[in-house]
């Protein structure tokens, strides 16, 4: 009796009716499944669709340096001119850094203002310069502005910044060119306010041009535009693919290549080749100039300082060096 009770009570009753108990089967069902994946891999999460998109975008970005070798034609190294963009397009976030880009006057191609924004200065002021200069102006979801700026305190107002379109090194010789060609060259300088001020002193002293390689370097942001207060307008910034046999073309071409670094060969002052055709190769702060490009240079130049400072910001230096050369070459006119 006691058996045909527990066999009883091991039955169940459906819709399709009864059925015998599961056996112990149920007890996989209840063992544990382990921790809980981190938000990133829930792939339903805010935090798995924001990887996402930033997996996209530096997908996108590696895709577009990766064809940038043949854009425009023909290899950054070797011959050919041609124009050609390194980096995918930059988006500035914040109502200061927004209003700070547009008086600067740094190419748009669409500005991102949140629906119901509420409006203070800064945003009537962007309103005002972009209508003017004709920039599109979107009514975005702030949803949809967080995704665009990567989760950045935009406060509801943005930029999208077209990619810089670089020149080819060949471009900045040019025998049509007034003046005596002068050029600047970059060696692992990373800071893009290090490069905007380059460009305003290549643009005040009367420089052609400036060659930034393309690894290892700063590129031309929003920030570096805004640095050079509009002269990256009117200053070509071209594009090496590798910038030792970029100098050894301008070598080539008639050139003479000086490189800075506060252990020179020749003290500024007594600079001989100033009134020549040049290419002057400015190192970064720390690390100075590589091996293979010092190797290249017809010259090292340094600038006197006091004993009490170890080394200038490279915008600094480049700027007292261009002075210099300007100066000897107005002067034996």
């Amino acid at each position: 009796m006691a058996g045909n009770s527990q066999r009883r009570g091991a039955i169940r009753k459906s819709k399709k009716g009864a059925t015998v108990g599961s056996g112990g089967q149920r007890r996989k069902g209840l063992e544990g499944k382990g921790p809980t994946p981190k938000a990133e891999d829930r792939t339903k999460h805010v935090a798995a669709r924001r990887a996402r998109a930033v997996a996209k975008r530096d997908g996108s970005s590696a895709g577009g340096q990766r064809s940038g070798a043949s854009r425009g034609g023909a290899s950054r190294g070797g011959a050919g001119s041609g124009r050609r963009s390194r980096t995918s397009s930059e988006v500035v976030a914040g109502r200061n850094s927004v209003v700070e880009a547009l008086r600067a006057e740094v190419p748009v191609t669409t500005m991102y203002v949140a629906g119901r924004i509420d409006s203070d200065d800064r945003v009537r002021e962007a309103m005002k310069i972009a209508t003017a200069r004709g920039i599109p102006v979107l009514e975005t979801p702030r949803g949809e502005l967080d995704r665009l700026t990567d989760g950045a305190v935009h406060q509801g107002l943005a930029l999208q910044v077209p990619p810089y379109e670089y020149a080819h090194p060949t471009d900045l010789v040019d025998p049509q060119t007034p003046g005596i060609p002068l050029v600047v060259a970059l060696d692992g300088i990373t800071d893009p306010r290090n490069l905007g001020a380059i460009i305003r002193s290549v643009a005040a002293f009367g420089g052609h041009g400036v060659i930034v390689p393309e690894r290892r370097s700063v590129g031309m942001t929003a920030s570096a535009w805004k640095t050079s207060a509009g002269a990256a307008a009117r200053v070509p910034v071209a594009l090496a693919s590798n910038l030792t046999r970029t100098l050894e073309d301008y070598r080539k071409a008639g050139y003479f290549v000086l490189g800075l670094d506060m252990d020179g060969d020749v003290e500024l002052p007594s600079l001989e080749l100033a009134t020549e055709p040049l290419v002057v190769v400015v190192g970064s702060e720390g690390k100075g100039l590589s091996r293979l490009v010092s190797e290249t240079c017809d010259q090292i130049v340094s600038i006197p300082m006091s004993s009490a400072v170890e080394s200038l910001n490279a915008g600094i230096a480049t700027g007292v060096t261009l002075y210099e050369i300007a100066r000897q070459r107005a002067t034996k006119k």
